[in-house]
């Protein structure tokens, strides 16, 4: 039995939001306070685990988000799998705070705690990337998509897990050098999200898609 999609985005819209909610109150507790008699410049310096986690963990979800939007704007209907997939990649997306909070307490640990969390962490990132794939393949199997798909988007789907598989197998490397590259394929992705309409569609999304 199909369905219709709106509720399925909805539904993910509100768990990016709550993700990035608890990120934000996690960085107020890691905030620039004085102690242990540390001025101003010396605490903000200390914490730097936990910005730069922040910062990397925010690139992420906001890409997972943008990412999630430019496919689901092509699903018209679901299906129970495509829903329980869509489930899955949100039980990865809801772990990363957890995993970015212990990152951000082991970045300044030895290299055995650096190489265990940032495995976790993006470990975490690597099988919201599966499940999302799993998801666009079977909604294109079970024709759940638009006629109207831009096949760039197919193909940068596809290509996606095996770049972070890429960046993953760097944690057992250098898990300062892994966070690097996650940063440079975060930027890469941000500038132009493949899949964009062309300007005579933008205004009214996928033709004949009324969202």
């Amino acid at each position: 039995m199909v369905r219709d999609a709106s509720r399925v985005e909805t539904f993910s819209d509100g768990v990016f939001a709550v993700v990035l909610t608890v990120m934000a109150v996690e960085l107020l507790q890691n905030g620039p306070a004085r102690a242990g008699g540390r001025e101003l410049p010396d605490a903000l310096a200390h914490a730097w685990p936990s910005y730069l986690a922040y910062v990397i963990t925010f690139g992420i979800a906001g890409q997972i988000w943008l990412g999630h939007h430019n496919v689901w704007r092509y699903v018209v209907r679901v299906d129970q799998l495509l829903l329980v997939f869509n489930l899955l990649v949100l039980l990865f997306v809801a772990a990363i705070p957890f995993t970015a909070d212990l990152l951000s307490d082991n970045l300044r640990g030895g290299s055995t705690e650096q190489r265990l969390t940032a495995a976790l962490y993006f470990g975490t990132v690597l099988g919201e990337s599966i499940f999302f794939n799993l998801s666009w393949w079977w909604a294109r199997r079970r024709r759940l998509l638009h006629p109207d798909l831009d096949p760039r988007l197919a193909r940068a789907v596809a290509r996606r897990p095996l770049l972070y598989l890429i960046a993953f197998a760097f944690v057992f490397v250098n898990a300062i050098l892994s966070l690097l590259l996650y940063l440079l394929l975060l930027g890469l992705s941000l500038i132009h999200r493949p899949g964009d309409l062309p300007p005579a569609e933008a205004g009214g999304e996928v033709s004949g898609q009324g969202r």
